[in-house]
């Protein structure tokens, strides 16, 4: 799996998916089971994105956020 998600795109998936997170457990908490399962699988998988910088719709679309994407190593 080689990386595609980096810099602010990676710091932006973090943020957005501890904040849906949040939002899970307030809507689970206020018996909004639906919206509280919603809620955790996007921000599950935004944080999924953001800890092992790879995202499969980056990978499909052809997209790399990463700094280094001249493939110089």
């Amino acid at each position: 799996m080689e990386r595609n998600v980096g810099g602010l795109d990676r710091i932006a998936r973090g943020m957005l998916g501890i904040w849906l997170v949040a939002v899970a457990a307030a809507a689970y908490r206020n018996e909004r089971h639906e919206r509280a399962a919603i809620a955790g699988i996007a921000g599950l998988g935004l944080l999924q994105n953001a800890t092992t910088c790879f995202c499969g719709g980056n990978y499909l679309l052809g997209i790399d956020t990463t700094t280094d994407s001249s493939g110089d190593e």
